[in-house]
């Protein structure tokens, strides 16, 4: 698969630096960190790594980084060892397209939309009228990479970025995301405390890359800074909108749309066997190019669609593997909870916290733990 603007999923982030010969590098075991960071993504000592970034200086500046970029950037910077267990730990599991769209297009993140797509529609419809992408398009990106602005990640993208260079499974990438971001610094863009994101390096309201930052990021409030990362996402989105436009967005064109019936023409997706279908269009495509999933796709979409007023799908998804529908999942977390086994709420989604409760709710009954849910637990729960 082609990279995009991003190949790691929801979220990504970065991490830390030690000392290195001739760049001021903050103590690995000391660097200035964000309040509320988990503590395996504070800097620990790593003399491997210190090496490594050692080594790099030379590397950037024959790219083009200074020496004072370089200071500034890898300043009060350290190992961090939770970005390398995240990055281990991401798997091939892949979620039903029912279950995606739970969590991606939710009632919460509908509501959250529309109040967000409110508040900055002068932006939005501004946005439109430049580049051609629908406003809802723009919103819903921004609602699924960062939940409209609270999401938007507070790991150094240096640090993180640094450190899976120097881990090596994906070294070649990530060094060329860190140059990027050393560059970002370097143009002024924002400062090294600011330059925040997700674990793996993605930053801002809509999660860009570095790269895709140099390449796709617009001034478009005029102030001289591609500033993704600022309370105000104006730019952010702008550069959302600049990206879509230069990948194959085509202005007055909708990314599809549910069909139900027969339907001929086009190009027909049923990702889910069972569930809804979608005719989708070029623009679907375009989404695509942001992060390479059908599911994510219709998610922006659908997303989009319902913060415009749009109503929920009409087609229905299939019973589980475990026989049970979303209805039916629903009412479990729900009686589960009555019960006092937390769930973590009751959006029809078994993930590990549900999973847990079910678990010990079995263990309460004199049941195997097992975790797996069925129509004689939903049944016993009444």
């Amino acid at each position: 698969m082609g990279i995009s603007r991003r190949f790691f999923g929801f979220g990504l982030a970065a991490f830390g630096l030690g000392a290195c010969s001739n760049v001021t590098a903050g103590n690995s075991q000391t660097g200035v960190v964000k309040p509320g960071l988990p503590a395996d993504l504070r800097p620990v000592a790593n003399a491997g790594y210190d090496a490594w970034v050692d080594g790099f200086r030379d590397r950037a500046l024959s790219k083009g980084i200074s020496e004072a970029t370089l200071r500034a950037g890898f300043r009060n910077t350290g190992y961090l060892p939770g970005v390398i267990k995240r990055d281990r730990n991401q798997t091939e599991f892949k979620r039903s397209l029912e279950d995606y769209l739970s969590i991606a297009v939710s009632d919460e993140r509908v509501s959250k939309g529309r109040a967000a797509f409110a508040r900055h529609q002068s932006t939005l419809r501004a946005l439109e009228a430049k580049y051609g992408v629908d406003a809802s398009i723009i919103a819903a990106i921004w609602g699924l990479e960062s939940f409209y602005g609270g999401r938007r990640g507070d790991v150094p993208v240096i640090s993180a970025t640094s450190t899976l260079a120097y881990d090596g499974r994906r070294g070649a990438f990530f060094e060329k995301q860190l140059i990027a971001a050393l560059k970002i610094l370097q143009n002024g863009d924002t400062t090294a405390a600011n330059l925040t994101g997700s674990w793996a390096g993605a930053m801002g309201h809509t999660q860009f890359i570095p790269t895709s930052y140099q390449a796709f990021a617009v001034d478009f409030t005029g102030d001289g800074r591609r500033d993704i990362w600022s309370e105000d996402p104006t730019d952010a989105l702008a550069s959302t909108a600049a990206y879509l436009a230069r990948n194959g967005w085509t202005r007055g064109q909708s990314w599809g749309r549910e069909v139900v019936g027969d339907a001929t023409g086009g190009t027909i997706l049923q990702p889910q066997p069972g569930g809804p279908r979608f005719a989708v269009t070029g623009n679907f495509r375009a989404i695509k190019r942001y992060n390479n999933s059908d599911a994510y796709a219709i998610g922006v979409g659908h997303l989009a669609d319902r913060i415009a007023g749009g109503p929920p799908l009409r087609g229905k998804f299939p019973p589980d593997a475990n026989g049970l529908t979303k209805d039916d999942r629903v009412a479990l977390q729900n009686r589960l909870t009555v019960k006092g086994f937390d769930t973590g709420g009751a959006d029809g989604v078994l993930g590990p916290k549900s999973q847990a409760a079910i678990s010990a709710y079995q263990s309460s009954i004199g049941q195997a733990a097992t975790g797996i849910p069925s129509q004689e637990l939903l049944r016993s729960l009444k």
